[in-house]
């Protein structure tokens, strides 16, 4: 490092980032400030624990960000819009908070006179890429610093460093690695290793053994507004707080578990489990009012620029100008997206009984279908039909005739 100028780190508290802070003084001489930034999944005792290990690792000062509406508003109320599901399974449910991290970490990085941002990802996964676009796109005047990637130090250096430095946290490395945001929960381990076998029960985090003693059925109702999220159960609800609801009580449902066997972006095939029961519950939900009040070719085209707007999402590229397109496109046709969904609660799987909308396509129409048209005569029918025949006429007969 060329001045002493701070480093900031983006700091989770595991055994990379807590590393780093000792490790980034020593190495560089210089200051370490350390930024987390709360996408869903920490509670008030996670705060405090995350403040008190970086600043007893020598960090100057801790940043926490609760950056859990801004989340909302710039991407999940698009992937509920888009009802993006990755290989039509998988809803995203961490990976697509990496680049509003690096911005909040960027802008404290900017604020401080910092010369420098460091990570704490390796070279085997999604996330190092995510967080390198985002900084290169936001901040390139920034030096970007991933250590643990581009040193290859071994959690065994790590955790013999540490305890050298008189650092005793329990670093035990747990039987599976846990990824935990308000869009939902990943769950790697052995079994995602490879393709075939099923995460035991005692892995799962959200909804672990309630399928054991199954709740009763249980009927909810979900209001929209021009395609977002806004009540459950006639109750009005500020998005996050709406998505955390859902989440506590899908998961007492264990609903939206799942496997997801996808790419990556380096190409390679990859499995994670996941829990997301508010991302499952919304975005069934909104996919059923949308059949009502949109009609066929805005569905068609909205499924297209949806699963692209998944995969830059996915593939770290959220910044890119298509996005913008995209989101733009996606608001336009939510402009009648508002009523209520009826969804009834099973164990492992949810039921969705109806759905109202004061723009509703149905509604509008005179027609029964299968009973009286109330739009068109008989002849009008007739004529239809045999126009709607005629290409296929023409290459009949052309074949016929060649």
């Amino acid at each position: 490092m060329a001045s002493k100028a701070p480093i900031v780190l983006a700091f989770s508290g595991g055994l990379d980032t807590s590393f780093l802070v000792p490790w980034l003084k020593e190495r560089t001489g210089a200051d370490v400030v350390t930024v987390t930034v709360d996408t869903g999944g920490l509670d008030d005792a996670a705060r405090l624990r995350i403040a008190e290990r970086a600043r007893s690792l020598g960090a100057i000062e801790h940043h926490l960000v609760d950056g859990r509406a801004a989340f909302f508003d710039e991407t999940l109320r698009y992937l509920v819009m888009g009802n993006v599901l990755r290989g039509h399974l998988y809803p995203l449910c961490v990976g697509a908070e990496r680049s509003l991290q690096a911005r909040q970490v960027a802008e404290i990085a900017l604020q401080r006179g910092a010369q420098a941002v460091a990570h704490g990802s390796t070279a085997a996964g999604n996330d190092q890429v995510r967080f390198e676009v985002a900084l290169r796109t936001l901040a390139p005047e920034l030096t970007i610093l991933a250590p643990v990637r581009d040193e290859g130090f071994s959690r065994a250096y790590e955790v013999d460093y540490l305890k050298q430095r008189g650092f005793a946290f329990d670093f035990t490395k747990a039987a599976y690695s846990v990824n935990h945001g308000l869009w939902g929960v990943t769950i790697g381990g052995q079994e995602t290793t490879d393709t075939v076998e099923p995460l035991p029960e005692q892995a799962w985090v959200l909804s672990r053994g309630v399928l054991d003693a199954p709740q009763a059925p249980r009927l909810i109702k979900l209001g929209f507004s021009k395609g977002v999220p806004t009540h459950l159960d006639q109750v009005a609800l500020a998005p996050v707080a709406l998505v955390e609801a859902l989440n506590a009580l899908g998961a007492s449902y264990a609903i939206g578990r799942g496997i997801h066997l996808g790419d990556t972006i380096f190409g390679l095939k990859g499995r994670v489990a996941f829990e997301a029961p508010a991302a499952h519950l919304l975005i069934t939900a909104h996919r059923e009012l949308e059949k009502l009040v949109l009609t066929a070719k805005q569905q068609r085209v909205k499924d297209q620029v949806a699963a692209i707007y998944g995969d830059l999402i996915h593939e770290a590229q959220a910044l890119e100008p298509a996005a913008r397109d995209i989101e733009a496109l996606l608001l336009s046709s939510q402009a009648r997206v508002t009523g209520e969904v009826s969804v009834r609660l099973y164990p492992g799987h949810l039921f969705v009984e109806g759905v109202r909308a004061h723009a509703s396509l149905k509604a509008a129409s005179r027609g029964v279908y299968g009973e009286a048209a109330g739009e068109w005569s008989a002849a009008d029918a007739r004529g239809f039909a045999r126009l709607l025949a005629l290409p296929s006429m023409l290459h009949a007969r052309a074949g016929r005739e060649a």
